[in-house]
């Protein structure tokens, strides 16, 4: 069984209004399509390609938040504000296309369309508790349980069900998962090394198989959550 992406929350009509009435931009890999800091006039839909929304301190340490891909919203925290600044970095991980909406008419058709307001507020009360059940693993379980919640929000978002266990089904390197941690990628190296070890993971070309997803759920105390709130996306 495929599952490269798990079902989409947004609906029809949302996805409809932001395509409809954005202007579409091509991303070229390794290009920004915005950084941290920059004034904002737009919210994006991506139509094809990836994204990764990441955060960076001030010693320059960067942390993985989101691995966006089509039907996914990025620079969303910007509406309602004043002087919107993007919080975040959004660089292209693949080639693609965005719709971007400008950020004035989106709030003006949230207001004017009650049933559009609604599935957006509900979009994105679903988009803060997967935002806060990833700092929960991370803070409260260290890094080991960061890592170990970076896997099992990978078998939940882009997977192919085999025989032999989950094959994730995007490339991930050691340094990628790092990102996503919070922490240095020889830590992380050590962790893998005891996974595979263990025969709960494998890797083969930077893919991530996952032989036992029990075992990381249960050393995590994975309180089983919807898959919507457990996802990298």
């Amino acid at each position: 069984m495929i599952n490269t992406k798990t079902e989409h929350p947004l609906t029809e009509e949302l996805i409809e209004l932001l395509h409809a009435s954005g202007r579409i931009i091509e991303i070229k890999k390794g290009s920004f399509l915005f950084q941290e800091g920059q004034h904002a006039s737009e919210m994006y839909l991506i139509l094809s390609g990836r994204i990764q929304i990441s955060k960076m301190n001030a010693v320059g340490q960067e942390l993985y938040l989101r691995l966006c891909t089509e039907h996914d919203i990025v620079g969303e925290l910007t509406l309602f504000t004043e002087e919107p600044r993007y919080i975040f970095n959004a660089r292209v991980m693949e080639d693609g296309y965005v719709a971007g909406i400008q950020l004035d008419y989106l709030e003006k058709a949230l207001f004017q369309n009650s049933n559009l307001g609604y599935q957006f507020i509900k979009w994105m009360n679903d988009h803060i508790r997967s935002t806060m059940t990833k700092f929960r693993d991370l803070v409260l379980y260290g890094k080991k349980g960061a890592l170990y919640s970076t896997l099992i929000r990978l078998s939940n978002s882009y997977c192919l069900h085999k025989e032999d266990g989950i094959h994730i089904t995007v490339p991930i390197t050691t340094q990628d998962l790092a990102h996503f941690c919070g922490t240095a990628r020889e830590i992380v190296s050590r962790m893998l090394t005891d996974l595979k070890k263990r025969k709960v993971i494998s890797i083969d070309h930077k893919k991530i198989i996952i032989h036992n997803l029990d075992y990381l759920k249960r050393e995590n105390d994975c309180e089983n959550c919807p898959v919507s709130h457990c996802t990298i996306d």
